[in-house]
């Protein structure tokens, strides 16, 4: 199944580096979304690849991290 984990983050520094680092880990850019008015990082993965992409999201000091399942608009 795959999995929309949302970071929401304290400031824009922190979400665009946290964004950075997923790029720089090779997650797919069409995947990832920085929302630059919540600073909040979305990155859209399969199940398996959840805790990876959390780590990465923990590392930046978020004030929250959800994950829910993936729903196609």
């Amino acid at each position: 199944m795959t999995q929309t984990v949302t970071a929401a983050y304290g400031s824009i520094d922190k979400a665009a580096n946290a964004f950075d680092e997923l790029v720089s880990e090779g997650f797919p850019r069409e995947k990832l979304f920085l929302d630059k008015e919540t600073n909040e990082v979305k990155v859209i993965v399969p199940e398996t690849s959840q805790p990876e992409a959390e780590e990465i999201l923990n590392r930046h000091g978020p004030d929250e991290v959800r994950a829910r399942p993936y729903e196609a608009t």
